[in-house]
C-alpha cells in the first residue's frame, strides 16, 4: 500500500463506527453499492479483511481494529483543526491509548492508571478492554500506547515490545458474610465442595489456583467461569459463590461488593505488567506510570 486514501479511509471509519453498511449509508448521503465498492477496494488496497459479518451487523476482524484507531485518531485530529480554523478555543489535550486486558481486576486498573491522573498538563485516557492476547497483538502494529495485563508479552510479540512489572499481591478468597461464616473456619480444607466463582483456564491467575487447589488436595464445586474480573465480583456479591481477588484491593471489595475475606491463599501471587512498544515510551503519561513503579512506589507495594 504506496498511499492511502483518505476518502476510502473515511468510509471504513463510518461503517465501523455505525455497524453497518447501510446506517452508514445514511449518514454518508451515499447509496450502499458505492460504500461496499469502495470499502473492497480499500481492504483489497490494505492488503487484509477489515471487515466480516455477525449476524445482521459487521465486526472488526483484528486488523480492522488496528486501524480503526489510528482512523479515530486521524479524524479527531481533522475535526480540531476545523474548529481551529473557525476561530474556537482549542488545545487539544494529548490522548493515551490503553488496552486493559478482561481478566485484570478494575480497581487494579484505576490504580495502575492513576498516576495519570495527576499529572500537570491534561491527558485524555482512551481506555479499550479485550484478551490480552489480542491487545498485544495490537500494540505490536502500533494501535495502542500502553497495555496492562496480568501476563507479560511473549517473545512473539516481536523485540520492540517491552514488558514493565508494575507491582505484585497476594490473592484472598472471598464470599458475602453468610459464605464467609459457613467456610472461613478450617480454611482453605473447607474449600472442598465450596460453590465458587473461577477465572477462565486462559487466565494466569487461574493456572496459579488450579496449581494451589491440587497442591492441597481441594475439589471445590465450581458454578461458573467467568474471565471479567468484575463480573466474578458482580455475582460473588449476589452471593452465588466464593471469589478470589488481590488483597490489595480487599478494602474496596469489602465497601463496594459487601464480601469478607474467607481466607489468604499462601503462595499464590497476582503480577500486574505494563507492555509498551519502543517509539512509545516517551509518552509522558506512559512515562509516568513506568516512574512510579521504577520509584518503588508501585501501588500493590506494602498493601497486604
Amino acid at each position: 500500500m504506496e498511499r492511502l486514501n483518505y476518502q476510502h479511509l473515511y468510509y471504513f471509519w463510518t461503517v465501523a463506527k455505525e455497524g453497518g453498511i447501510s446506517r452508514a449509508c445514511e449518514t454518508l448521503h451515499l447509496a450502499q453499492p458505492t460504500v461496499s465498492a469502495q470499502l473492497a477496494v480499500f481492504e483489497q488496497a490494505v492488503g487484509e479483511k477489515l471487515l466480516r459479518k455477525n449476524g445482521r451487523r459487521l465486526e472488526l476482524t483484528d486488523m480492522g481494529r488496528v486501524v480503526f484507531r489510528y482512523a479515530d485518531e486521524i479524524f479527531s485530529l481533522g475535526r480540531e483543526l476545523t474548529n481551529t480554523l473557525k476561530g474556537r478555543a482549542g488545545g487539544r489535550a494529548p490522548r493515551l491509548l490503553v488496552g486493559i486486558a478482561d481478566a485484570l481486576p478494575k480497581l487494579i486498573a484505576y490504580r495502575l492508571l492513576e498516576p495519570v491522573l495527576n499529572l500537570p498538563e491534561p491527558v485524555q485516557m482512551v481506555c479499550h478492554e479485550d484478551k490480552a492476547e489480542r491487545l498485544l497483538a495490537e500494540i505490536s502494529l502500533h494501535g495502542m500506547d500502553l497495555v496492562l495485563s496480568d501476563t507479560p508479552a511473549t517473545p512473539s510479540g516481536g523485540s520492540r515490545v517491552f514488558t514493565h512489572l508494575l507491582g505484585e499481591c497476594g490473592v484472598a478468597v472471598f464470599g458475602v458474610a453468610a459464605l464467609a461464616q459457613r467456610y472461613a473456619p478450617h480454611f482453605p480444607r473447607s474449600l472442598n465442595g465450596a460453590p465458587f466463582l473461577l477465572p477462565t483456564p486462559n487466565t494466569a491467575l487461574r493456572r496459579s489456583l488450579d496449581q494451589w487447589f491440587d497442591s492441597a488436595g481441594l475439589c471445590p464445586n465450581v458454578l461458573a467461569e467467568i474471565e471479567d474480573s468484575a463480573l466474578v465480583k458482580t455475582f460473588g456479591a449476589a452471593g452465588v459463590g466464593l471469589f478470589v481477588a488481590p488483597t490489595a484491593v480487599e478494602e474496596e471489595i469489602r465497601q463496594r461488593y459487601g464480601a469478607e475475606i474467607v481466607g489468604r491463599v499462601e503462595g499464590v501471587r497476582e503480577r500486574f505488567y505494563a507492555v509498551t512498544v519502543q517509539r512509545k515510551l516517551k509518552h509522558p503519561a506512559v512515562e509516568a506510570i513506568l516512574e512510579q513503579a521504577r520509584a518503588g512506589l508501585a501501588l500493590l507495594d506494602g498493601m497486604e
